[in-house]
C-alpha cells in the first residue's frame, strides 16, 4: 500500500507583524497605566471631598519638621472665628484677586517670570492662595514641574468641590508661620500671646509677612525687609476692606464683627505708609517685591523674639 506523500508544514510568515505574547504584554502595561491614573483620580478627589468637611491632621510638610527633629505645633481655629483683619491681611499681602480669579491669577505669574527672568535672590512663583493651600494641604515643598503640574490639578478640585471660604479656612490653619509652627492660631499664639480671634491690624499684617519664608522671618519686632513690607500690609488692610476683596470669604455668612466699627471712640494713629491700591498693583508687581534692595537687609535673616509693641501703634 503506497504512503501518502506527507507534505511539509508551512510556517507563518511574520510579515512584520508581532507576536501574540507581545501585544499580551503591551496591552497588559497600557492596562495598567489606565487603571493607574484611574485610581489616582479616584483618590485625589475623595481625598479632596474629605477634606471639605474633615480637617487636614496632618501635612507633609509637618511630617517634615518632625522627622527633622522639630515639633509640628498648630491649633485650628475655625473661620467663624478668625479675626477678619488676619483675612484681610493674607489678601492684601498675597493675592488681591482671591475673590475673583478661578485659581489661577494670570497677571501675577507672568509678572513672576519677568521677575524671576531679570534674576534676584528670591524666586518669585506667583501662586495664588488656592495654589497654596493645595500645595499646602495635599502636598510637598520645593519646585519642579511635576509638583507643580499635581499643585494645579489640585487647586481646580478644590476651587471645584470647596470653594473660596473653606479654602480661606485651610490655608489659614496649615500655613507655616513659623519654625514648627502652623496656622495663623498658631502663631498668634506664639508671637502675641494671645489666639487669632481678636487681632490688631498690625499683629495680623506681621504674620502676613513672613508667610513667604516663615522659617528666615519674626513677627516679633521686626527689621528691614519683613518691617518695611509688614507696614505696607498694615495699610492695605485697609484697601481690602474698603474695597471688599475679602467678601466672598463671607458671602451668606455672618461676618466676625469689625473692632474699628464696635469702638468709634478709639484713638487712630495715621500710618506713616499711604496704603497702595491693590488691582492697580498687582499686575506689574508681586506681593513685597517693592521692597527687595540689593543691601544686606533685604536678605531674609533669622529675627530675634522681643516685646511687642502696643497693638493699637501702626508701626511695626
Amino acid at each position: 500500500m503506497a504512503r501518502a506523500a506527507s507534505r511539509p508544514t508551512s510556517r507563518p510568515r511574520s510579515g512584520g507583524r508581532r507576536s501574540p505574547s507581545r501585544r499580551g504584554w503591551l496591552g497588559r502595561i497600557l492596562g495598567w497605566i489606565i487603571k493607574a491614573v484611574f485610581l489616582f483620580l479616584l483618590v485625589s478627589v475623595l481625598w479632596v471631598l474629605l477634606y471639605r468637611f474633615v480637617n487636614p491632621p496632618i501635612t507633609v510638610t509637618m511630617i517634615g519638621d518632625m522627622v527633622s527633629g522639630r515639633s509640628a505645633t498648630s491649633d485650628w481655629m475655625g473661620i467663624d472665628e478668625i479675626d477678619r483683619d488676619m483675612v484681610r491681611a493674607v489678601v492684601a499681602a498675597e493675592d488681591s484677586k482671591f475673590c475673583t480669579h478661578s485659581g489661577f491669577d494670570q497677571d501675577a505669574i507672568a509678572a513672576a517670570m519677568r521677575r524671576n527672568a531679570r534674576g534676584g535672590k528670591i524666586i518669585r512663583g506667583g501662586s495664588t492662595i488656592s495654589q497654596q493651600t493645595a500645595k499646602n494641604a495635599f502636598l510637598w515643598q520645593g519646585g519642579g514641574y511635576f509638583r507643580k503640574g499635581l499643585e494645579a490639578y489640585y487647586t481646580l478640585l478644590i476651587e471645584n468641590l470647596w470653594g473660596k471660604r473653606r479654602i480661606m479656612e485651610v490655608y489659614l490653619n496649615v500655613a507655616e508661620t513659623g519654625i514648627g509652627t502652623y496656622g495663623v492660631n498658631a502663631g498668634a499664639e506664639r508671637y502675641f500671646n494671645h489666639d487669632a480671634s481678636t487681632m490688631s491690624r498690625v499683629e495680623a499684617a506681621r504674620i502676613a509677612a513672613i508667610l513667604p519664608l516663615p522659617k528666615k522671618r519674626g513677627a516679633t519686632a521686626p527689621k528691614g525687609f519683613t518691617r518695611r513690607y509688614g507696614n505696607s500690609i498694615t495699610g492695605r488692610i485697609g484697601v481690602v476692606a474698603r474695597e471688599g476683596l475679602d467678601a466672598c470669604v463671607y458671602e451668606g455668612r455672618t461676618a466676625p464683627s469689625n473692632r474699628e466699627a464696635a469702638e468709634p471712640t478709639a484713638p487712630k494713629k495715621k500710618a506713616r505708609t499711604t496704603p497702595k491700591p491693590l488691582p492697580a498693583r498687582a499686575p506689574t508687581e508681586l506681593p513685597g517685591e517693592e521692597y527687595e534692595q540689593p543691601q544686606a537687609d533685604a536678605a531674609p535673616v533669622i529675627e530675634e523674639e522681643g516685646p511687642a509693641p502696643p497693638a493699637e501703634s501702626n508701626e511695626i
